[in-house]
C-alpha cells in the first residue's frame, strides 16, 4: 500500500455513450452511487456533489478533463464535518482525512468487442493515507454497482457500513 494510486479495472457490457451517461448523469449516478454531480463536465468547471441532500461545494472541486465516451477526469470531493458524520466517521479519523492532500480519480473508457473497458484510476493519494483504504473497498462495490445497472437495469443494493 505505498503507491499513491489506486487502479480498478472492469469490463462491462455496454456501449462508451451508455458508459459514459452512467458516470455523467445524476439520475444515474444517484441510483448506483447515491450522489448526483451539479457540473458542466467541461474541464475547469465546478463540480457540487449532492449525496442525499448534503451539498458539498469547494472551489478545488473541478473537472480536470472530459472527452465524452473516453475519458473523465476530476477532483475528488472535500470532507466535510456533514459528510463525516452522514457515513458515521470518528472524529479522530475524520481530522486525519482532512488533512490530506486532494486526490483525483480518472475514468478511461475504451471499446473492447462487444464491451467496454473502464479502467479507474484513483490518484494523488498519501500512501498511507486514511483514503486509500477508503477508496480500496469503495471502488470495487460502486464499480460493481455501475455495471450490474448497465446490463441489467438494476444496481446493488448498498453494501453495509
Amino acid at each position: 500500500m505505498d503507491s499513491d494510486t489506486f487502479v480498478y479495472t472492469t469490463y462491462i457490457r455496454t456501449t462508451p455513450e451508455e458508459l459514459w451517461q452512467a458516470l455523467t448523469d445524476p439520475e444515474l449516478t444517484r441510483r448506483y452511487w447515491g450522489v448526483a454531480f451539479e457540473t458542466t463536465w467541461t474541464p475547469g468547471a465546478s463540480m457540487v456533489w449532492d449525496e442525499g441532500g448534503r451539498r458539498t461545494v469547494d472551489a478545488d472541486q473541478v473537472v480536470l478533463e472530459a472527452v465524452p465516451g473516453r475519458r473523465l477526469s476530476y477532483t475528488w470531493h472535500t470532507f466535510t464535518p456533514a459528510w463525516a458524520a452522514a457515513v458515521r466517521l470518528d472524529q479522530e479519523v475524520y481530522e486525519r482525512l482532512a488533512r490530506e492532500r486532494r486526490s483525483r480519480v480518472t475514468f478511461v473508457i475504451e471499446p473492447s468487442g462487444d464491451t467496454v473497458k473502464l479502467t479507474v484510476t484513483h490518484g494523488h493519494l498519501e500512501p498511507d493515507g486514511i483514503i486509500k483504504g477508503l477508496i480500496g473497498e469503495g471502488w470495487p462495490a460502486l464499480i460493481s454497482s455501475l455495471k450490474s445497472l448497465l446490463e441489467t437495469g438494476e444496481e446493488l443494493p448498498e453494501p453495509p457500513r
